[in-house]
């Protein structure tokens, strides 16, 4: 079975590097999607509709444009992995699982142990919550691959 898949959250580290790469080490048929991943572009993406003075409406601009890919991704994906790093806390990544609870699309969480309490909500509603990039590829490659 063939899946695409929407790669959510920080985007500080190589996360996204690692599942792809693992995927492609077990030639699993996936396809990704994600969001911008460099921080500057993502928060100057608003700045093609003419610059802004405040910051408030900078980001509030920007917002909007990189929904155009982030929603879009999202409602053409079959799962998504939404990661919460450890430097940032990632309001958009809760953001994101919260919009995937919603569009009834199943999701994966990757977090370390001590963001269990502060995400058990985004747990719940997880299809399965994960510590590590290897684990998601495990789990990619049992939904597309017959048993």
């Amino acid at each position: 079975m063939k899946l695409t898949v929407y790669l959510s959250g920080e985007i500080h580290s190589d996360w996204r590097e690692a599942i792809i790469n693992g995927c492609k080490e077990e030639n699993l048929p996936i396809e990704f999607l994600t969001p911008v991943v460099t921080h500057s572009a993502s928060d100057d993406a608003g700045d093609v509709l003419g610059e802004e003075e405040k910051s408030f409406w900078k980001d509030h601009k920007s917002a909007k444009v990189n929904n155009l890919r982030i929603k879009t991704g999202i409602e053409r994906a079959d799962v998504m992995i939404v990661k919460f790093g450890e430097k940032y806390r990632q309001w958009n990544a809760a953001f994101d699982a919260g919009r995937a609870a919603a569009l009834n699309k199943p999701y994966i969480v990757i977090h370390p142990e001590e963001f269990i309490h502060a995400l058990k909500e985004v747990d719940a509603q997880a299809m399965a919550v994960a510590s590590t990039e290897n684990q998601v590829v495990s789990l990619l490659k049992y939904s597309t691959t017959q048993v």
